[in-house]
């Protein structure tokens, strides 16, 4: 199925995804990589007040290239998910409703998508300058020292996903996978 849909999610949203769907989601999402997630999970540890609202929020694992040709941000495509493992349970915890890279998660990451009742989504790998059309603003919320991998805010429209994990642990990777 194909649905068009403005962020955040609502439940219900979250609830009729299914693995394979492809989204074309507008609103606002949150970029973090591996340097961000660890300074997030640290603040959480110490129970420092985040930089963003992470209930409810989407974070993407990009980081982005510099603005160019009068665009928010340069190219940003997704980076390898499985990365940043170790840190997504402990945020699906708090109530993140989605995580948007490439490539295969643990089964700690699948059984706490489940419990969470939160989503895995893919943005296609290679097509960085095409996905940075769908940004429309872009500004640095968090840990700026960190450069590409500050977190920032964008505002997407139109930004094409594909479900790889919903709700219910269905994985598009494993649905797909020959045998």
């Amino acid at each position: 199925m194909n649905y068009n849909i403005n962020l955040p999610f609502t439940d219900a949203d979250v609830s009729m995804l299914r693995a394979g769907d492809i989204i074309n989601a507008s609103g606002i999402i949150y970029t973090a990589r591996d340097a961000a997630h660890k300074r997030l999970t640290e603040q959480i540890k110490n129970k420092e007040v985040l930089p963003f609202e992470i209930k409810n929020s989407i974070i993407y694992y990009v980081g982005p290239t510099p603005e160019r040709d009068g665009r928010p941000v340069g190219a940003c495509g997704p980076t390898t998910s499985y990365r940043m493992d170790s840190y997504s349970p402990l945020l699906l915890d708090l109530g993140l409703s989605a995580m948007i890279g490439k490539g295969k998660r643990d089964e700690s990451v699948r059984l706490s998508i489940i419990k969470n009742k939160a989503l895995y989504l893919g943005a296609i790998g290679g097509a960085g300058a095409y996905l940075s059309k769908c940004v429309i603003k872009s500004e640095i919320v968090a840990y700026e020292d960190l450069g590409s991998e500050a977190i920032r805010k964008f505002t997407v429209k139109d930004f094409p996903l594909v479900v790889l994990i919903d709700s219910l642990g269905n994985d598009y990777y494993k649905k797909t996978e020959r045998n």
